[in-house]
């Protein structure tokens, strides 16, 4: 098992014919992921050649839907046109849209996530780096070359910090890594994400990564509290950060002692999460987790 994306999901890229389209296109067919076809309405009708497949374009995603059977969308359509994308996606019934494009105006973010809602379509993002599970399936611009299958989840805000823990923990290996994005308004929280490691059963501990900003961290935290009963640690990015200044991410906004990196550590101790000061030590405090998880499952 896996989260959200496994070796079955047929996968649609909407601006697949572009140049980032393209490039990534390429790698996430390296990786394994079934990408059964592009959506581009003015090369309709074509195909494009990739290393050993030829993929066909089609003119809308329910045109791609009903010759193949995607259940996913990729977004790689520039932030003007991002709406209409995911608004079309949604509107076709595709079961996931992962929404790479950075910039989108919050507005439309705001619309099109809420549209996607009501039609039971989950969104990936905006502007993040997509998911992947090891050896099965990769949507997005993780790199599929850095670790290896495992039975650790992570979920993340940030792109970087994702591909930093997924490299400093390659020996041990992931179920599913979820980059969902840093924006103000995204399709899939912590909290989604930490309800679907709960009851992934591949799925032994749960790595949680987050920044300054919002109260995202925090929420997470009363959540596991409540809800979730295997180990999570967790890394939050930003305790340098001044107060007032946005640091990277259109979400990452400190306003006083609102958002800061420390209160979301408190809280999330508190919750009994063990949060590393660097990623290499939240890598350090995975292992030692998994060590002693399995001494007592020994003993």
């Amino acid at each position: 098992m896996a989260i959200y994306l496994t070796k079955e999901s047929k996968v649609l890229v909407q601006g697949m014919t572009g140049g980032e389209g393209m490039k990534h296109t390429r790698r996430m067919l390296a990786a394994g992921t079934d990408i059964v076809g592009g959506v581009n309405p003015r090369k309709a009708g074509r195909s494009v050649d990739f290393a050993d497949r030829a993929v066909p374009v089609f003119g809308t995603v329910r045109e791609g839907i009903e010759a193949t059977g995607a259940d996913v969308t990729v977004v790689f359509v520039p932030p003007a046109f991002a709406k209409a994308a995911v608004l079309e996606a949604a509107d076709a019934g595709i079961g996931l849209a992962v929404v790479i494009t950075e910039g989108i105006p919050v507005h439309d973010s705001v619309a099109f996530t809420g549209h996607a809602r009501t039609k039971g379509t989950r969104i990936i993002g905006p502007n993040c780096p997509g998911l992947i599970t090891p050896g099965q399936s990769n949507a997005g611009i993780i790199p599929a070359d850095i670790t290896k299958p495992g039975r650790i989840g992570l979920v993340s805000k940030s792109g970087t910090l994702t591909y930093q823990l997924m490299y400093e923990l390659r020996d041990t290996g992931f179920s599913t890594c979820v980059g969902i994005g840093g924006d103000p308004v995204v399709g899939t929280s912590h909290i989604d994400c930490l309800a679907a490691f709960q009851d992934d059963s591949d799925t032994e501990l749960i790595v949680l990564i987050g920044e300054i900003g919002g109260d995202a961290e925090e929420r997470a935290a009363a959540y596991i509290r409540a809800h979730v009963t295997k180990p999570v640690v967790g890394y939050v990015a930003g305790f340098t950060a001044p107060e007032g200044r946005t640091m990277g991410h259109a979400g990452a906004i400190v306003s006083g002692s609102s958002g800061t990196a420390r209160a979301k550590q408190e809280a999330l101790e508190a919750a009994g999460v063990r949060v590393g000061g660097t990623p290499t030590e939240t890598a350090r405090l995975v292992l030692e987790t998994l060590e002693v998880r399995g001494d007592t499952v020994r003993g």
